[in-house]
């Protein structure tokens, strides 16, 4: 027999209650008055006891959900030799619980961008069958515009997969879809003896498992509504939370405290970013994995992914279109990399991220920009198209083999520390794939730093539909001759080389000889 268990009226004039937590998982066996789960009202935050003694076979409201007094929040059977299908486990399509049809959510191929048509699917991050929370990944998505992970919109479980990995499906396609009732009840009768000896085994194993239960509960903490709606508004993660002390009962952490924490200055904000950021980019390979090769075997034939095919093809178009030559120029880089060491430190402390040599070489070249408009520009059939913004784009590697380009939009508009943490949030929301279409169009001109991994200069593909992009070269110790008093000596320096890389539709030799002067003379002037 299934038991309705109800939110409870915590007084008179309370009305409405939240689930702030589930003490037990659907298909676990629970006791009479045991605790099953806790509530928050306006008034009090306390434990609810299970009104009978079964298996819990259904929850209908989950974790921070707020109904009304009266409704039903869960069921229980109390016929112990009911088999519950937990979520988690294959949806049975044929049967629910209620002998209803199960309503099931369609999950489109998303329109990532106004000129997005259609999206391949590159990776299921789910199987059918698993469950799946609101907001966590579902499947990855590849455009010609973006890569980007696709969120589930809403609980439950992955019914059906329709559109399976590498195949590319119109915007609006039905890809999958999910249903939210995430279990069906089944109950089958046994013989007595069977049922005892399972029912003994049963029983054990959960005892255990109580017992294991019990012990995360007593080293967890419980958050009020109230509470995780300033956090959210305040965009503070539950990591951060976590670490916030609580004077409430058992530890919690109040309204006050969360208030105080804020107005103090957030002091964990920076720590839990850095962790978070080391825990995003951990799987990222450093190197890609060797080719195995069986024994005898002579070659391998490997598909390329989808994202290999867009830049082959990008880089195809680049090079019918435009007429590539490059320029070279050296640069003493002493001054700034003596400014580096001296600030580094702090500058991490203080912003929350490294000091490095591109955000000067960027601000250099937006300065040299504005001196020299036609490096900025793009071509439009016979038409020079000039922009009176500039949008910088960031060329960055993903491993084990890919390139993307986020934009930095308005680049004139940030100083040395703003495009610090441009590059950085940019670089690091690429290689965890949480860019958005507009992050990554309308560069007006680009920057790809291959001394990043030791080189010191290259002839980079120019970024359509750019005229030119700038190659950034390791820093390296040189012997170099430099002028002191009048006299020329041998010193030792941090050079670097520059590439610039143009279209010789519209850049010439000379220009493009300007514009690298320029570049070189604001690096090698740098003042604090």
């Amino acid at each position: 027999m299934l038991v309705e268990v109800v939110m409870p009226k915590m007084g008179e004039s309370v009305n409405e209650g939240t689930i702030i937590k589930w003490h037990k998982n659907v298909g676990e066996k629970v006791d009479k008055d045991e605790i099953i789960f806790e509530i928050s009202t306006d008034k009090v935050d306390t434990e609810i006891p299970s009104p009978a003694s079964g298996i819990l076979a259904e929850i209908k409201v989950y974790e921070q959900e707020t109904v009304p007094v009266g409704t039903v929040v869960a069921l229980i059977e109390t016929d112990i030799t009911a088999e519950i299908k937990p979520k988690g486990s294959p949806v049975d399509l044929s049967t629910t619980t209620k002998g209803e049809d199960i309503q099931l959510i369609d999950i489109v191929m998303p329109k990532m961008g106004e000129s997005v048509t259609q999206g391949t699917i590159v990776k299921w991050h789910k199987k059918v069958g698993d469950k799946i929370e609101k907001d966590e990944t579902l499947f990855e998505i590849s455009t010609d515009k973006v890569d980007t992970e696709v969120p589930s919109p809403a609980e439950g479980i992955l019914a059906e997969i329709l559109v399976q990995e590498n195949e590319t499906v119109e915007v609006g396609v039905v890809v999958a879809r999910i249903s939210p009732t995430g279990f069906v009840l089944k109950i089958s009768r046994e013989e007595k003896e069977e049922t005892k000896q399972l029912e003994s085994q049963k029983v054990a194993e959960l005892k255990v498992e109580a017992t294991t239960k019990a012990d995360k509960v007593e080293r967890s903490r419980f958050y009020s509504p109230l509470v995780l709606n300033i956090a959210r508004e305040e965009g503070i993660s539950m990591e951060e939370l976590e670490l916030i002390e609580g004077t409430g009962v058992g530890g919690r952490v109040t309204k006050k405290d969360l208030l105080n924490y804020i107005q103090s200055g957030r002091k964990f904000k920076q720590k839990v970013e850095q962790k978070e950021f080391k825990e995003e980019i951990k799987d990222i390979k450093v190197t890609p994995e060797p080719v195995k090769f069986e024994a005898g075997e002579k070659i391998k034939i490997e598909p390329m992914d989808h994202m290999r095919q867009l830049i082959m093809e990008h880089m195809i178009k680049s090079r019918d279109t435009s007429v590539h030559v490059v320029g070279i120029q050296e640069i003493d880089m002493t001054k700034i990399h003596n400014y580096i060491q001296r600030n580094k430190d702090a500058f991490l402390e203080r912003e929350g991220v490294k000091l490095t040599y591109l955000p000067f070489v960027v601000d250099a070249v937006v300065k040299a920009l504005k001196e020299f408009p036609y490096v900025n520009a793009s071509i439009d059939g016979k038409n020079i198209v000039l922009k009176n913004y500039i949008n910088i784009g960031i060329a960055v590697a993903l491993e084990p083999m890919g390139l993307i380009v986020p934009v930095i939009k308005n680049a004139d508009e940030k100083n040395i520390t703003g495009l610090a943490k441009a590059i950085y949030d940019l670089a690091t929301r690429a290689r965890t794939k949480k860019l958005l279409p507009d992050e990554v169009k309308d560069s007006t001109f680009t920057i790809t730093n291959y001394g990043l991994f030791g080189t010191l200069f290259g002839n980079p593909i120019i970024n359509q539909p750019d005229v030119a992009i700038l190659g950034v070269g390791a820093v390296t110790k040189k012997p170099v001759v430099i002028e002191v008093d009048g006299q020329d000596t041998i010193a030792i320096r941090n050079m670097m080389y520059i590439s610039l890389c143009h279209d010789h539709r519209l850049i010439d030799g000379a220009l493009a000889g300007r514009f690298m002067q320029r570049v070189k003379q604001i690096l090698e002037n740098f003042e604090e």
